[in-house]
């Protein structure tokens, strides 16, 4: 199993990548936000040669807005992986499933030569979603024992702590095997 983190603005802009393999880094919400640390915190994981992922925080509407606002804000590169943040918004609300997968479709649409995973917690994966479409993958979130979430599904990263940071595991048995993965799209 590989290790790797997830950050975003409530993280420092120079995070300890020690020991990781891979970092995602919140770049964008709704169609309005950018985390105002998403250049910093790339350079910080392309400086230690982690392979990056980007993702999108999704509210429910305007789904190709989103998915164009998302790909306009996240640097373009080979072997990088975008993702779509699926949980309930500040205001108590979530996309749809429909939704949910027309937002993954179209940012694969956007940008076919990459990677793109769904994010979502153990309650979604199991009691929300109705059609197990991922993308390319599932990033599963399960505060449990690291690469043991209590899913069925074929998982390519699991979240298993938020404290005091999102922590993550790769289910690759290498970089190299991550990064093939990654740049297969």
């Amino acid at each position: 199993m590989l290790h790797g983190i997830d950050v975003s603005a409530y993280q420092s802009s120079s995070y300890d990548t020690d020991g990781l393999s891979f970092v995602f880094i919140k770049a964008t919400e709704g169609r309005s936000y950018v985390n105002p640390r998403l250049t910093a915190q790339t350079k910080v994981a392309r400086d230690a040669d982690l392979a990056v992922g980007f993702y999108h925080f999704l509210w429910p509407g305007n789904l190709t807005d989103q998915a164009e606002y998302f790909v306009g804000k996240v640097p373009e590169g080979a072997g990088d992986i975008l993702a779509v943040d699926w949980e309930t918004t500040g205001d108590g609300t979530h996309a749809s499933n429909a939704e949910k997968d027309r937002f993954i479709r179209k940012v694969k649409e956007l940008r076919p030569d990459n990677r793109v995973l769904l994010y979502c917690n153990r309650n979604f994966w199991l009691n929300v979603d109705t059609t197990s479409y991922a993308g390319d993958g599932l990033w599963i979130a399960d505060y449990v024992t690291a690469g043991k979430p209590r899913i069925k599904a074929k998982w390519r990263f699991h979240q298993y702590t938020d404290d005091p940071l999102d922590k993550n595991v790769a289910d690759f048995s290498s970089e190299a095997e991550l990064r093939e993965w990654a740049g297969g799209a």
